[in-house]
């Protein structure tokens, strides 16, 4: 599959380098993608956020959740686990996500669920048999499209099912009817479904 590439010769007017290598995954805690932390830190308190309103909309968005302040979000069990959507399931994705899954078994439990982002990211990946490693993990490998982004075409998680997902917004409701969305990268999506909780993937499983 092609990439957008800058031509050989192009010039810019500044280049910025960045380095990530000690960037740590991010896992939302609320309702918006905003409201998120790095993995292994906890929800912020109300007392540290500045306006009135923001703390009005964290105390929401954690009733919601079914979370508190002040609570680690790492660990937190999950019902569900949900690569897709037009955002975080490109070929990219899968091979992160299927690298993490290898050999593993899907949590009991867990319902888990992989929609690729097109028909051509789908043909790719099943090409380089992507499919059989999720399939052989417990997850479902489904037609790509929009699927459980929103609950498209009527199937939804269940009511306060806690689901860690890879799509881009976690709004109330989003994708079911008092559905918990957790948005998470592929790799984090792909570790919680194994160990049946809020994970990293560079640990492994975790007891």
């Amino acid at each position: 599959m092609g990439e957008l590439k800058s031509d050989p010769e192009a010039k810019f007017d500044k280049i910025i380098n960045l380095n990530c290598s000690n960037l740590t995954p991010y896992v939302t805690w609320g309702t918006s993608p905003h409201q998120a932390v790095p993995i292994d830190e906890i929800i912020p308190l109300s007392e540290q956020l500045n306006e009135h309103g923001e703390r009005k909309s964290m105390n929401r968005a954690l009733e919601y959740m079914g979370l508190s302040e002040g609570e680690a979000i790492k660990g937190k069990t999950i019902d569900a686990a949900f690569i897709g959507s037009c955002t975080n399931s490109r070929i990219s994705d899968l091979r992160a996500a299927a690298q993490v899954l290898k050999n593993k078994k899907v949590a009991k439990g867990v319902k888990a669920i992989c929609v690729p982002g097109s028909s051509q990211v789908k043909k790719q990946a099943e090409e380089e048999g992507l499919d059989k490693i999720f399939i052989s993990a417990g997850f479902e490998w489904r037609e790509s499209g929009c699927s459980m982004c929103f609950f498209a075409g009527g199937e939804s998680f269940g009511h306060n099912e806690r689901v860690i997902s890879t799509t881009n917004r976690n709004f109330e409701n989003r994708q079911g009817k008092a559905t918990r969305t957790h948005l998470a990268s592929p790799e984090t999506v792909a570790a919680s479904a194994i160990n049946g909780k809020i994970s990293k993937a560079s640990t492994g499983i975790e007891s």
